[in-house]
């Protein structure tokens, strides 16, 4: 048995609805009433126009507005939250950038007398763990803001992006102090039993 012979593609019925149409045809006449006009008077289409997807919808500039935003008390607390967290890290920077102070300083609060004296330890840590807070507070700002112009509640972004960020770097300001023997010595020598 062979094909279908060029007798019967003349015997069926002229489709009326589509049938026959392939989904990009049916897609295209869905969207552009010029081409079905154009296919019913037996002329082709142009395909440049068929291909071109049909424009979105602009939203207005209040639902634009309206969509950028989240809960006013999250926008005040997040916005408190970062701005507290810059000025935290700006000054924990130039702390630790000057490591034995900042380590002097700490043994001082613990009532302990003691010099910090693995210089080279210490500004390479202390330059890390700043290094570590301005990547942290950075990021954590880029992090809020995308999730704010999405409408969404952010304010625990700055939270959790603080308690990341200190605990990197409480382990470089760890491995800077434990570098020093003497140092901490004199630390763990000072505590009571």
């Amino acid at each position: 048995m062979s094909g279908p012979s060029p007798d019967d593609a003349e015997a069926r019925p002229r489709p009326q609805f589509g049938e026959y149409a392939t989904p990009e045809e049916q897609r295209a006449r869905i969207r552009r009433p010029e081409v079905t006009e154009a296919l019913e008077a037996g002329v082709a289409p142009q395909t440049e126009q068929i291909e071109q997807p049909a424009p979105a919808a602009v939203p207005s500039a209040g639902a634009r507005a309206k969509a950028l935003r989240g809960p006013l008390w999250d926008r005040i607390l997040t916005g408190g939250l970062l701005a507290y967290g810059l000025v935290s890290t700006v000054s924990t920077i130039v702390q630790l950038l000057d490591f034995p102070r900042y380590a002097e300083s700490a043994a001082d609060i613990l009532g302990v007398d003691t010099t910090y004296t693995n210089l080279q330890a210490g500004y390479v840590w202390g330059a890390a763990a700043a290094l570590v807070y301005g990547i942290g507070w950075l990021l954590t700002a880029v992090l809020t803001w995308r999730r704010l112009t999405r409408g969404r509640v952010a304010f625990w972004i700055p939270l959790v992006g603080f308690i990341a960020t200190a605990v990197i770097a409480g382990v470089c300001v760890t491995l800077a102090l434990v570098g020093d023997q003497q140092f901490m010595s004199a630390i763990i020598g000072s505590v009571p039993n």
